[in-house]
Formats: C-alpha cells, sequence, structure tokens
C-alpha cells in the first residue's frame, strides 16, 4: 500500500482554507476553444509558454552543456510545435527532495505549474486542494484517437483520479507487466557450484545455502544469497520478496481479491506469517545481509551489481538498468532470468498491478486554452508518432540521432559504448517521463524474442537492440506465467481513514513484521499485531475500500 503524509494533507487542506484565488495570477488565452482533436493546431502561429516542474532523477543525462531548461527535447518542442517549455523549478537527489519542494511551494501559496505532471503521493492531496481541474472532458474531446485507444485498453486507468466533479487527472500510461518479478541468478555461481535451476522454495533455500557456504566465487570472499531491501516495503519495485509471500498464497503491501468477492489487506492475511518465518530463518541463516531491513531497493540492488550476492528479484528490464553495472564490477559475471519458486503446496504468486500506469497528468484550474491545446497537441503528437512510430517515421529510431542511437552505415546502434559521449535517453525529458507507451505494445514484443521470432516493426527493431537477451527472457517469463499474479485491486483514491492513519497503520505493520524477521518480537505475535493494526483503524480501512470497489465494480 502507497503511503500519505497526514502532514503534507493538512497543510494542503490549509491552502483551500486560505482560498487559492490569492495565488492566481489570472492568465489570459489567446486562443479559442474547438471541437475535437482533429481541430488542434500542428503548430501554434504564436509561441505558448507551458510552465512545469520536474525532478531530475539520477537516470537523466545530459549530453555537453544542456540541462533540463535547454535540451535537445526542448528545441524539437520549439521547432516542431512553437511551445516553450518553462521549468519553473526542478529538484535533484533523492524522490522525496521533490515532494519536499513541491510541498513547501503549496504551503507559501504559490502557484502551480499550468502542467502538472507527477509520480508522487502528493497526487491525491493536489487533487483535493480543488487547485487543478476536471480533465476528463478534455481530454475526450482533444485527445487523439492513438491515445484513447490506448487509454480505453486499461479499464482501471482513471479509478485513482475520479471525484464527484469527475476525473481530475490523465493517467500516465506505462507497459503491462512491467514491474511484475522474475528472478536473476548469478549463473556463473550455478554453474561453479553444479546447481540446476531452482523450481521450489527449498531449492532456492539449498542454493542460497551453497551461495553462502560453499565459495561460489573461489575467492574465499563472503557472500549472500539473497539481495534485498525492506525497510519501504516487503512487496516493492526491485530487490522484492514478493515472491517469498506468493510461494504460500500471500501478498504483502496491497489490496487482494478474496474469495468472497471483497478486498482484504494483503498483509494481515495468516500466509504472510508463513513467509515471515522463511524470512527470519534466511536472515538467521546469513543468506541475506544484516542490513536489509535498512536498505531500499537501490541499496540492496548494489549488494548484487557489486558481486556480493547470487539472487535479486525484480521486474524484467533490470538486465537494461541496474543488472548491467555488474558485469562493468566483475569480470566474466553472468546471470540469466529465472521463474519464482512454488511453495510447499505448489503455489507460486507474485504482485502486479491491476492498472498499467505509473503517474498522472494534473491541468491547472487557471491554465488558458492555449496552454491546455498546447499539452495535447504535443501528447496527441507522442502517442501519433513515437508510441510505435512507422517506417520511415521520424523517430524511427528513437528519440534523437546521437542522443539514444547512432547509424553507422546500415546498422543502429544503441549500446553505451557505441554513442559517443555514451547514450543519452531523451525521451526522460518529456513532459510525461516516457513519452509515449502502449500498455499492450512491449512485454509480448521483448518475450517473443526470447522465444525466436525475428523483429519486424521499427519499435520491434529498436526494443531487439536495446534490450539484453536477459530481458527477453524475463519478459518471456512473466508472460508465460501470468497464472501466477496477485492483481493488486484497490486503484481509488486514499480513503479518509487512510489519509487520516494510514501512515501509522502502515509503519505498525512494516516495523511489526522488521522485528520478526530479525527475532527482536516472536512471529507468534503475528496475530496480536493483526487485531492491533484492525482496532487502531484497519477495520475503518477496510470498510472504506471496500465501500469503493463496490462502487467500480458494479460498474
Amino acid at each position: 500500500m502507497r503511503r500519505y503524509n497526514t502532514v503534507i494533507f493538512a497543510s494542503v487542506v490549509a491552502l483551500v482554507m486560505v482560498g487559492c484565488s490569492d495565488s492566481s495570477s489570472q492568465k489570459e488565452s489567446t486562443i479559442e476553444p474547438v471541437a475535437s482533436a482533429n481541430d488542434l493546431p500542428e503548430r501554434f502561429e504564436e509561441p505558448v509558454t507551458l510552465d512545469l516542474i520536474k525532478h531530475v532523477s539520477g537516470d537523466i543525462f545530459f549530453r555537453d552543456d544542456e540541462t533540463i531548461q535547454d535540451n535537445v527535447h526542448t528545441q524539437w518542442v520549439k521547432d516542431t510545435f512553437n511551445i516553450d517549455l518553462n521549468y519553473i523549478w526542478t529538484t535533484s537527489g533523492p524522490g522525496d527532495t521533490f515532494d519536499t519542494k513541491l510541498q513547501l511551494s503549496m504551503s507559501a501559496n504559490e502557484e502551480l505549474p499550468s502542467i502538472l505532471a507527477l509520480r508522487s503521493s502528493l497526487t491525491q492531496d493536489i487533487i483535493d486542494s480543488g487547485r487543478v481541474q476536471e480533465v476528463g472532458e478534455l481530454f475526450d474531446k482533444y485527445a487523439s484517437d492513438a491515445w484513447k485507444e490506448a487509454m480505453d485498453a486499461d479499464p482501471h486507468a482513471w479509478d485513482p483520479y475520479i471525484r464527484e466533479e469527475g476525473r481530475m487527472a490523465i493517467p500516465i500510461l506505462d507497459y503491462e507487466m512491467n514491474g511484475d518479478t522474475v528472478l536473476f541468478i548469478r549463473q556463473d555461481w550455478m554453474d561453479n557450484l553444479g546447481l540446476d535451476a531452482p523450481e521450489t522454495m527449498d531449492d532456492i533455500e539449498a542454493m542460497m545455502d551453497a551461495f553462502v557456504n560453499d565459495d561460489p566465487t573461489g575467492t574465499g570472499e563472503k557472500v549472500y544469497g539473497l539481495a534485498t531491501g525492506f525497510t519501504n516495503n516487503l512487496n516493492t519495485w526491485m530487490s522484492t520478496v514478493d515472491w517469498v509471500f506468493g510461494a504460500y498464497g500471500g501478498m504483502p503491501d496491497q489490496w487482494n481479491l478474496a474469495e468472497d468477492g471483497s478486498l482484504v489487506n494483503g498483509s494481515i492475511q495468516p500466509e504472510i506469517k508463513e513467509g515471515l518465518e522463511t524470512m527470519k530463518h534466511w536472515m538467521d541463516e546469513g543468506y541475506i545481509h544484516p542490513e536489509s531491513g535498512l536498505w531500499d531497493e537501490g541499496k540492496a540492488a548494489e549488494l548484487f551489481t557489486a558481486g556480493r550476492a547470487g539472487i535479486i528479484a525484480g521486474p524484467h528490464w533490470m538486465p537494461d538498468w541496474p543488472l548491467a553495472e555488474l558485469k562493468q564490477n566483475v569480470e566474466a559475471a553472468e546471470y540469466k532470468a529465472y521463474e519464482i519458486p512454488t511453495g510447499p503446496e505448489g503455489k507460486k504468486g507474485r504482485s502486479t498491478g491491476v492498472t498499467a500506469q505509473n503517474g498522472s497528468v494534473m491541468i491547472n484550474e487557471n491554465a488558458t486554452e492555449d496552454e491546455i491545446q498546447a499539452f495535447f497537441v504535443y501528447q496527441n503528437y507522442l502517442f501519433d508518432h513515437y508510441a510505435n512510430p512507422k517506417d520511415g517515421g521520424e523517430f524511427e529510431y528513437g528519440f534523437a540521432e546521437g542522443y539514444d542511437y547512432v547509424i553507422e552505415g546500415d546498422e543502429v546502434k544503441y549500446s553505451e559504448d557505441d554513442i559517443p559521449g555514451g547514450r543519452v535517453d531523451p525521451v526522460k525529458y518529456t513532459l510525461t517521463f516516457d513519452g509515449a507507451r502502449i500498455p499492450s505494445l512491449y512485454i509480448n514484443t521483448l518475450a517473443d524474442f526470447a522465444r525466436g521470432i525475428e523483429p519486424e516493426t521499427p519499435f520491434e527493431k529498436k526494443m531487439y537492440l536495446q534490450y539484453p537477451e536477459e530481458a527477453w527472457e524475463g519478459a518471456r517469463i512473466v508472460v508465460d506465467g501470468a497464472e501466477a499474479q496477485i492483481p493488486s485491486m484497490f486503484t481509488g483514491a486514499p480513503t479518509k481513514t487512510i489519509v487520516d492513519r494510514g501512515d501509522t497503520l502502515d509503519t505498525m505493520l512494516s516495523e511489526g513484521f522488521s522485528k520478526m524477521i530479525y527475532g527482536e518480537t516472536s512471529i507468534d505475535q503475528f496475530d496480536a499485531l493483526v487485531e492491533q493494526w484492525k482496532t487502531s483503524g484497519g477495520d475503518n480501512v477496510t470498510a472504506e475500500v471496500n465501500e469503493w470497489f463496490n462502487t467500480v465494480s458494479s460498474n
């Protein structure tokens, strides 16, 4: 479950009480509304400025002297549409730096940018502050057919952003199964020790024991069986142990569909106790690093990429990043993708999203018609031309030659070593983080490569060259093992009790589970912890979540 900061929420509510009109400087539009997407201009006669904010995360790089304010993407936007992208402010470093800056900006009653694209828990608070406008009707009128078709493929995409007033944020679509878990295991260690592919939890445990105790590196260096970090969640986006609990039929940190058709908190189900017992045993045996409970996802991944752990679990795309660093750090290191194991009763399970999205776009209540049209002109173009490019099209090989690809003779190259100055991905500069994604297009493409199918379309050719074979196999495992998915079913806005008590309830469980894994508290206290969660507001959350679920499941 996502965490929601009650302090942030309180500050946003205070803004509503102060009155948003004090902070807004009304701007006048230079153009009139049009009837549909077909009537939008291809390029604006007069310049249109879009005010923005952005977190420049650690995976965003620039060529030469370029910056987020001035780069190949901003120049393309200007040349193509006569739109100027104006970043009011940006942040870098940890992701919470952005949230803190945004919170302070709102607390100071500063004007929001005209277009607000976020991957943040603050999204819901901003919607409820009343400072953004209903966007559903705008999407219906101004979105292109290609964008609408992609959105229609995900029936739950709008759920988190629906209020009585309508649809308050446009979902940023992601690829389906993009976060489903596979195992990546050091193949050279397996070969050195004569180990076969694991199929069961017993196999995994025997493999980790061999990694820890039988010197798979031949150097005597201390290594660990599994790289994991669970300071945030047990079920998280990388370095996850969701599959451990899935082997017993459970899935923590999300809302699951019960046999009676209701939603239940996955963290408080009896199966979780079995997963915690397994985790404690692995901690006791030294199969996982003793600081795993203090590590986030990235820190845990560093243990694997440094060559000090034999197994890591996460999305199929991890061979592209960060696992590529392993071969840079450790000579002759090899790893392969494997399916998650079955538990003692033959069960297996991994978390998956019921909706394929990774953020949303809100539009300032004071945005002008030209700003609104400018955003849709920009995003429509990316869905029409970039999401699934055509032969000979502008984005046939990538976003910008010399940045994310180079052409040498008749050959297109995408690797870091082949591009002068290293590979830089301008798509990460785009307003919606990844340009435009059609949910169903990607995962099956990579899976087909693993089955020996050759690429034909520009999209397929780019994916073929851009992603390593280990990612292809990971995608095939995910697609072929779809029956192991345990979807996270609550996609609505945070309920009243989640807003009021969500952080406290989440912390109660996460700290209690961590103490059990470390042996500081007996796992026999699991039932008492669950009861404490229920009486402290958990039962109210359950009722509210199911009230929401009844409304969407009846539609």
